[in-house]
């Protein structure tokens, strides 16, 4: 299935990463943290429990409907819920999971500090966890840990972001939440390159919290202040299209350069119709089908064959290209 998809896939593992896993993952030999798993050697079947944040988003949609047909192709009964971005409640949804018995849990998580207690329990419950898109601040508890590579996707957006600017303008950054490293990776990235322009003046940033009504809040407020913006560049598409909405309300649309991240069929229809100039892709249906698959293999053979670390590569989508993507991910 892999070779069949245009990512490059970089398996992230520094050689100290490797060291630190080995002290923290037993004996795998793939360097997954998850260790063995209670009953692991088995036949395919029993239940996968995948969790996400809420699907209302269709970024997160898309990862629970590919994962659950992946796992219900390889022969699993499969329960799919949403935490909500509540970590109490997705303390509650594992816990189920492994009062359950499930086989493995597939897990978009709730934080990057407040998921690292509750990976741990499925781990000591002997049910290893594949975390998709968002990673924990901690290796060697999960199996795998399996994710879009944020900071070159931002890079890309930004480059094209100063390519259409020439370089030069007042523009607004829309960063997600705090609590998502993913939201500090992409800033980051965005910051790395647009740094190297000093005629490109940040003249707002603000956290939207990955939401698209907050979004058009902030922008609106933003707007109502300083109405000399050349650009936006977003977080995630959500907020990206609160902030088209925003420019649209305001008479502006035609006059700002709006750049998103996620490759979202919204965002991609915006970019069509020139209301954005280009988003991110990242492969949320290959991430949550790779995460099944190393599940499976991990429930028929007790062991990881893969480094936990693992980073998938985004791709640009600009208008002359959009007509090739689809739900979160290129068109064969």
């Amino acid at each position: 299935m892999l070779q069949r998809r245009p990512f490059r896939i970089v398996l992230a593992l520094a050689a100290a990463g490797a060291l630190a896993l080995a002290g923290c993952g037993g004996d795998d030999e793939g360097g997954g943290g998850g260790g063995e798993a209670s009953g692991a050697g088995s036949e395919a079947g029993g239940l996968i429990a995948i969790i996400t944040p809420p699907v209302e988003n269709p970024f997160f949609k898309a990862e629970a409907d590919a994962a659950k047909a992946k796992a219900e192709e390889l022969g699993y009964e499969t329960s799919v819920e949403s935490h909500d971005d509540d970590p109490n409640k997705q303390s509650q949804l594992i816990d189920a999971a492994i009062s359950q018995k499930a086989k493995a849990i597939i897990l978009d998580n709730a934080g990057a500090d407040a998921s690292i207690g509750p990976v741990q329990k499925a781990k000591d419950a002997g049910i290893p966890v594949f975390l998709i898109d968002r990673e924990i601040n901690a290796t060697g508890i999960a199996t795998a840990q399996i994710v879009s590579n944020n900071s070159q996707g931002a890079q890309l957006g930004a480059q094209e972001f100063v390519k259409k600017l020439n370089g030069k303008g007042n523009y607004v950054e829309l960063v997600g939440k705090e609590s998502d490293t993913n939201a500090g990776v992409r800033s980051k990235g965005y910051s790395d390159v647009i740094g190297q322009y000093p005629d490109m003046k940040q003249v707002a940033k603000q956290s939207a919290n990955w939401d698209q009504q907050e979004a058009f809040t902030k922008m609106e407020t933003i707007i109502q202040r300083n109405r000399n913006i050349d650009g936006v560049i977003a977080g995630n598409d959500t907020m990206a299209l609160g902030a088209v909405a925003a420019l649209k309300a305001a008479g502006l649309i035609d006059k700002v350069t709006v750049v998103g991240f996620d490759g979202s069929p919204d965002a991609i229809d915006a970019v069509k119709k020139d209301e954005m100039l280009a988003t991110v892709l990242q492969p949320a249906a290959l991430i949550a089908e790779m995460a099944v698959e190393q599940a499976d293999e991990f429930i028929k053979t007790g062991k990881a064959s893969q480094p936990e670390k693992q980073s998938i590569d985004c791709e640009l989508v600009t208008k002359d290209i959009a007509d090739e993507f689809g739900v979160f991910e290129r068109n064969q």
